[in-house]
């Protein structure tokens, strides 16, 4: 069977990012999208130009850094939006500019309140302005799996007129049923006299736990672009997540008849590098990159994948990035053995600084716990590799006390601004008094949004990877904090969280429409 490529579309630094609590700094964005690039990624949505100053400065910057896959940037079919746009794609080798307008009936008449007609004139209007700053321009009809058939081929036909190279059909609320929503699309390539002249894509929300379902069986009826997310990251209950697109397509290569370029070994690592951003967890049966996604706990699976691997597993776990022998690095390893196991991971060090910091991490944690997985190195360098902070909140000393009958307390010094400052306080727990002793020095007004606890590997001394969300005025950050002692990664996490708050990287999160 002859095969087509498939244009991989990544979305997770622009509709991965609108998940609330998901917001990504300018330099966060940069790390992921070099590893993108390492996936072999073929477009890279790097954010909305225009959402604000922060967003624009991230666009940019993940054009100066990626040369290998195109850079895209989201914008309303407008001009003042599509000439942010291009201004911040600037500096990319690739550059494409996707633009979006509404055409489903609900949408026009109470969210635009516009006419069929003025809809049309407004697409078209758009792809002209974005000839401006690239030949490579995506349309994509916001709600097409809601929108009226004729109209859908009335505003493709004359968006491609106009220059668009790529039409993007999403299903923005995740109402698509496969059948349904895969026929529609090729119905449309079928009637539309220049269907010839562009990439079909779709991008699919998975409100109902159909978005990959949608995207394959579009691909099936002639897509040849998914836009997705590390993860299946996204608002609402998220977008298409790339690694089951990418697996399934190669997995069922018998049905599928597209081909992509990702690298699939970088996908763990990717996926790790996301959640650790994030701050939102991989559940561990999540497919392809959850903690038990190959593992096997049944005598029967275990003797069946002992005889031959293919009883049941119908993919390497090598494949993607996993490591199926157990990693035997401890106190007594040294750096070489480290690196060579971080190489093996997919994880690199651009400067011997960095190596050296997290293999002082390593070091330790081996103090602390006899055998060390590599979901502890991946965990080791998500904390290492963030983005500096100029520390306003620092921790010198923790004295946690919980006792049956008596009041959970703790007890801490702190070096804030550079001074060393006491304090403590009781509590519903050891971490509830923690969190209420840096408070009272602190006095930060923030509000707590999320409490996260992951332990990393087995055993009862796993490292613990703590994510605290606090919300300011709008702003939302996450902190992340690593210990074998839950008291001490929470608190961590915490004066992560505030170091954040006062730092100036920090924006509003991003609350805005899209695709």
């Amino acid at each position: 069977m002859s095969k087509s490529p498939l244009v991989i579309f990544d979305t997770t630094l622009r509709d991965g990012e609108q998940s609330p609590g998901a917001s990504m700094t300018r330099d966060e964005k940069v790390r992921i999208a070099k590893m993108l690039e390492k996936m072999r990624v073929d477009v890279i949505e790097a954010g909305f130009a225009i959402a604000s100053e922060g967003d624009f400065e991230a666009v940019k910057a993940v054009a100066e850094a990626v040369t290998e896959s195109t850079v895209c940037s989201l914008a309303r079919a407008n001009d003042k939006d599509i000439d942010r746009a291009g201004e911040a794609l600037k500096p990319a080798k690739s550059s494409r500019i996707h633009t979006f307008i509404a055409t489903s009936p609900i949408h026009m008449e109470y969210k635009l309140r516009m006419q069929p007609a003025e809809v049309i004139e407004r697409a078209v209007q758009s792809i002209a302005r974005a000839s401006r700053f690239t030949d490579d321009i995506e349309f994509s009809c916001e709600d097409a799996s809601r929108s009226e058939f004729e109209f859908l081929c009335r505003i493709i036909e004359q968006v491609i007129d106009a220059g668009a190279t790529t039409i993007n059909l999403p299903d923005t609320v995740g109402y698509g049923e496969p059948a349904q929503y895969g026929a529609q699309v090729g119905r449309l390539i079928e009637t539309i006299p220049n269907a010839d002249k562009v990439v079909f894509s779709v991008h699919c929300h998975n409100d109902l736990g159909l978005a990959v379902a949608n995207s394959l069986s579009a691909v099936l009826h002639g897509a040849r672009q998914v836009e997705c997310t590390i993860n299946g990251l996204g608002e609402r209950a998220g977008n298409a997540s790339l690694e089951e697109i990418v697996m399934a397509v190669r997995t069922r290569a018998d049905v599928f008849p597209v081909t992509t370029a990702i690298d699939a070994s970088h996908i763990v690592p990717t996926s790790r590098l996301v959640s650790s951003i994030t701050g939102f967890p991989v559940q561990p049966n999540k497919a392809i990159v959850g903690a038990n996604a190959f593992a096997h706990e049944s005598g029967i699976h275990q003797d069946g994948v002992l005889k031959h691997r293919e009883t049941y597993e119908i993919m390497r776990a090598e494949d993607v990035g996993w490591h199926t022998n157990r990693l035997v690095l401890g106190k007594h390893s040294g750096r070489a053995a480290v690196k060579a196991r971080f190489e093996d991971l997919g994880i690199t060090f651009d400067t011997p600084q960095g190596l050296n910091e997290v293999f002082t991490r390593f070091k330790a944690l081996a103090d602390k716990k006899h055998e060390i997985f590599d979901q502890d190195l991946q965990a080791l360098v998500g904390e290492a590799t963030a983005p500096e902070l100029a520390e306003k909140y620092h921790l010198l000393k923790l004295e946690a006390h919980t006792q049956s009958g008596s009041k959970p307390s703790a007890a801490m010094t702190l070096r804030i601004d550079g001074r060393a400052e006491q304090t403590s306080a009781d509590g519903d727990g050891p971490v509830d008094a923690a969190f209420k002793a840096i408070e009272k020095l602190a006095n930060s007004q923030s509000e707590l949004k999320l409490y996260s606890v992951n332990a990393v590997t087995e055993g009862t001394d796993s490292l613990a990877t703590v994510t605290v969300r606090l919300e300011k005025l709008g702003m939302i950050v996450n902190g992340l904090g690593g210990d074998t002692d839950i008291v001490f990664a929470s608190v961590k996490a915490y004066l992560n969280a505030l170091n954040l708050l006062e730092s100036d990287t920090v924006k509003a999160h991003p609350q805005r429409e899209g695709v």
